[in-house]
């Protein structure tokens, strides 16, 4: 498939040559932005079929506290390398505020919000986790990759009842070292308890993604979104 590719200050958007009937938003990593994602489109093959947008946002620029301060794209500061400290509340909620947004903006663009996609990479899956398992309408599908469960001790409150059974896939890295796979088995389990099904594929790889993965995440966009359409 074909994309016509536009930027502006907020994202990169990637759109097919025919009318989009589903859209992606997927958020990027700790100190990247938008466009480290973008490479990946080609590599999924997906059908003319099925024309779907990507949206890949740029996060806010902020200091991050575990990196030095060193003001960085960032959808929220991390204190320190432990549960307690791997996320700030206030920059989660606001990151979600921002992708709700998006979601919003696809919504106006005529994709209804049941043919669009969470999906995002270390601080981008986490984010996308946090929004798409409290969002209020229903989702086709949250893809996390390299990531964690923030605040999972919330989820039980705040837990959307429209996205109940959303898909969820879950992709790690066996020798990550900026996330161990601890912590991706963890999201897992809490979901897994939480009432949700996640889908869990792990990869002898580092924190990165790797051609086994993007492999894994084309078949799984290829059936969350063709099932969102046909519904």
């Amino acid at each position: 498939m074909r994309y016509t590719q536009d930027e502006s200050d907020a994202e990169v958007t990637l759109s097919p040559q025919a009318p989009a009937v589903a859209s992606v938003i997927l958020l990027h990593g700790l100190g990247a932005d938008g466009h480290d994602f973008v490479p990946i489109v080609g590599e999924l093959g997906l059908p003319d079929s099925l024309p779907v947008r990507f949206v890949f946002p740029h996060a806010p620029l902020r200091p991050v506290t575990v990196n030095n301060g060193v003001v960085m794209r960032a959808w929220y500061d991390i204190t320190e390398f432990t549960p307690e400290g791997r996320a700030d509340r206030a920059g989660i909620v606001e990151s979600s505020h921002q992708v709700a947004d998006y979601i919003d903006r696809e919504k106006r663009r005529g994709v209804a919000t049941a043919r669009v996609v969470l999906a995002g990479f270390s601080q981008g899956g986490a984010v996308a986790l946090y929004t798409g398992l409290r969002y209020p309408e229903r989702l086709a599908g949250i893809l996390a990759m390299s990531c964690y469960l923030p605040f999972p001790e919330t989820l039980a409150a705040e837990k959307s009842a429209a996205n109940a059974g959303v898909p969820i896939l879950l992709c790690h890295g066996r020798n990550d070292p900026v996330v161990p796979i601890g912590m991706g088995l963890e999201a897992r389990e809490e979901l897994k308890a939480q009432g949700f099904t996640p889908e869990w594929h792990d990869y002898p790889m580092q924190h990165a993604v790797s051609m086994e993965e993007i492999a894994e995440v084309a078949r799984w966009l290829k059936l969350r979104l063709a099932a969102a359409v046909g519904s």
